[in-house]
């Protein structure tokens, strides 16, 4: 625990406040337990880290659950099938994340004896892990002095320092100043202040000034202009790419089904037949881009955004036999479709054609007619 009156120093504000009012989290070792002698499992750490990757907790939670009840150790993950792995990572997005998973479980388990390096350095070059996950993992699960900068720390900092220098230019700056702040003793459950601080109070918008244990000395508070920082570089507007999805419907109303190359976006899940994705307004969005000949009916347009441009799928679908399929791929009964590598875009393409493949817990149903 920290310091009784924690006065007027930053650090220790924090630190107390986040005694009081941290968040429980699976994957957190809270003060009371640290107390008690528990310490952080830098697996446990590691894997929560990596899925929080421009996803929301809640978002994880259930992921987190999945993969610690089916790979409770970083050599359980080792030994785990790819493929089993994308298919308990599919709809958590960022799928690259997934296969440098599998591949720091590797490493660890095979070069490392089981067990991750315990320095920023050393985790570094590991599968995967960058400049903030290292340091992540280096404060809390090993207890070293780095400084953890995430989105909500920047906006924390930002804030309280009054930065007016852009972002991603500021960066610097301020991963300085939280280096500065983050204290010897404490450094993981300081981080994860920094953080639980951003994600509660210190919101994007609105955020409760009135309850933050830095509010007496916050800069961009006693501006009275709190939401204009962090300082960001206005966005450009996302291109858009065009293309169509085919979802070939069998008679025992299976759904045609192919994997898709080890590298690049999406690399290694499973999808329907698709067009190559293309900025041309005439480029594969009509039936003749089709994988093979049939009766393909339209859907309508499915729209999924991805980090750097905008994805606009035209959904085609038919009934067709399985010998007139033609091409790589397997048929996969509509409902067991969920226990696939399929990510978001490819269950939003199959749904625009078979809208009842995704419903919990839906009953067997008729064979669906071609309109």
């Amino acid at each position: 625990m920290t310091d009784a009156h924690p006065g007027t120093d930053p650090t220790r504000q924090i630190l107390a406040w986040y005694d009081r009012h941290h968040r429980d989290l699976p994957w957190r070792v809270t003060p009371a337990m640290a107390a008690r002698g528990i310490r952080a499992d830098p697996y446990r750490v590691w894997l929560s880290e990596v899925m929080l990757q421009q996803t929301t907790v809640q978002a994880v939670k259930r992921y987190f659950d999945l993969f610690t009840s089916t790979w409770p150790t970083v050599a359980d993950l080792a030994e785990a099938e790819t493929e089993e792995v994308m298919k308990a990572w599919a709809g958590l997005g960022y799928y690259a994340r997934a296969r440098n998973l599998k591949k720091c479980a590797e490493t660890v388990a095979l070069s490392h004896d089981g067990r991750f390096p315990d320095t920023e350095a050393g985790l570094k070059a590991l599968p995967g892990i960058g400049d903030y996950t290292a340091a992540a993992i280096a404060a809390i699960a090993f207890d070293r002095q780095a400084a953890v900068l995430d989105g909500n720390v920047e906006r924390v900092i930002s804030r309280f320092h009054a930065i007016d220098a852009p972002l991603p230019g500021a960066k610097p700056q301020m991963r300085a100043l939280v280096a500065a702040m983050t204290p010897a003793d404490r450094p993981g459950d300081f981080a994860q202040a920094m953080m639980d601080l951003g994600a509660t109070i210190c919101t994007p918008k609105r955020p409760a000034c009135a309850l933050c244990p830095l509010k007496e000395t916050c800069r961009a508070l006693a501006a009275d202009e709190p939401e204009r920082f962090p300082v960001k570089v206005a966005k450009r507007e996302k291109p858009v790419r065009l293309g169509a999805a085919f979802v070939a419907i069998d008679e025992a109303d299976a759904v045609f089904l192919r994997k898709r190359p080890g590298h690049g976006l999406l690399g290694g899940m499973t999808e329907v037949p698709n067009s190559d994705w293309t900025a041309r307004r005439d480029g594969g969005t009509e039936p003749d881009a089709a994988p093979f000949a049939a009766d393909w009916q339209t859907c309508g347009t499915i729209i999924h955004v991805f980090t750097h441009f905008e994805l606009r799928l035209a959904v085609f679908r038919c009934r067709v036999s399985r010998a007139a399929a033609g091409g790589p791929g397997w048929w996969e009964p509509w409902h067991t479709l969920d226990g696939q590598a399929l990510p978001t875009v490819m269950k939003k393409a199959i749904k625009q054609a078979l809208p009842a493949a995704f419903e919990p817990n839906a009953p067997v149903r008729e064979k669906v007619r071609t309109p």
